[in-house]
């Protein structure tokens, strides 16, 4: 321990003679740093503990996006019905009338409006998770938080969405009289691995589309290939039945198609689920989302200086 030693003039008001000399502690003399900034690797550099610390900042975004979304709309909360309704009716006629695509004993009808409720989630999430970065740019250049907080309140108001689908679907399922037993409490377990998927390329498109905004304009485009790339208006089965041998493994590659196919499983009971690739697709979905956050922090520090 250091000490500095010092000859003070006289002070009569603290005790203090000509010549008295004083003995400073230089530890207790110099005030102690408030934060350390340490380098850290690992699952330490996702910072999840500053995530929790802003919950109540993530929980206020998600919900204002929410609000957002129906705020001055025309139809509210109908929008969420009426989207996967006019999607499901649409692939009823083109794949169930016009190309006879099967679809077991299953009306059509319900066959399709389960997957498109499974895809409008990964699809909104996905769009939403995108964008965040750009449409919060005002935020991010003014005030400290975990910019990881911003893709992860985008899945707010898609979740919202969900919800009040999964209530249309379970109407539907008592007036066609479908009963999935047990499976359907996998449900919130495919819905997951959907979401997961979704924030996962969601990561990954927002941290480079701060620097390439064009971006913006591939994403719909790409999604909308990835709806016809994936069973939502169709079944596994059908590709099995009308895609040659040879190209079916390289369509399995599209880590959607099973999970789509399980999230229909869990909702209808029918469904052909092949576990290994089930496996791979949850493998993909799970790294996706754990890369893409470990990618999304790695840039975070440049956002502030481009955006």
């Amino acid at each position: 321990m250091s000490e500095i030693t010092a000859t003070t003039p006289e002070l009569s008001s603290h005790g203090y003679r000509n010549g008295q000399r004083e003995t400073i502690n230089r530890k207790t003399a110099e005030p102690k740093p408030h934060l350390v900034i340490e380098p850290v690797s690992g699952w330490r550099s996702l910072r999840l503990g500053d995530i929790w610390e802003f919950r109540d900042l993530l929980f206020t975004l998600g919900m204002r996006d929410v609000k957002l979304v129906y705020k001055q709309t025309l139809l509210g909360v109908a929008w969420v019905v009426l989207q996967p309704l006019i999607g499901a009716g649409i692939f009823t006629f083109v794949f169930g009338m016009l190309a006879e695509m099967p679809s077991g004993a299953l009306p059509y009808f319900a066959f399709s409006l389960a997957g498109m409720i499974g895809w409008t989630l990964f699809s909104t999430t996905l769009t939403a998770a995108s964008t965040v970065m750009v449409t919060n740019s005002h935020l991010v250049s003014k005030i400290y938080f975990p910019r990881l907080i911003l893709p992860l309140s985008s899945a707010f108001q898609p979740l919202v969405n969900f919800g009040v689908g999964l209530i249309v679907m379970l109407l539907l399922l008592a007036i066609y009289q479908i009963n999935p037993g047990l499976r359907i409490l996998l449900m919130p377990v495919a819905g997951s691995l959907l979401l997961m998927f979704a924030l996962g390329i969601g990561f990954w498109c927002s941290s480079i589309m701060v620097r390439y905004r064009d971006l913006r304009f591939v994403i719909p485009v790409a999604v909308q290939f990835l709806l016809y790339a994936s069973p939502v208006g169709y079944s596994l089965a059908a590709i099995n039945e009308k895609v040659p041998a040879q190209y079916q493994s390289i369509y399995m590659l599209n880590p959607l198609a099973s999970l789509v196919e399980f999230f229909r499983w869990t909702l209808l009971g029918e469904g052909e689920i092949a576990p290994a690739w089930m496996c791979y697709s949850i493998l993909a979905a799970t790294m996706t989302f754990i890369l893409g956050a470990f990618a999304f922090r790695r840039s975070e520090r440049g956002f502030a200086d481009v955006i």
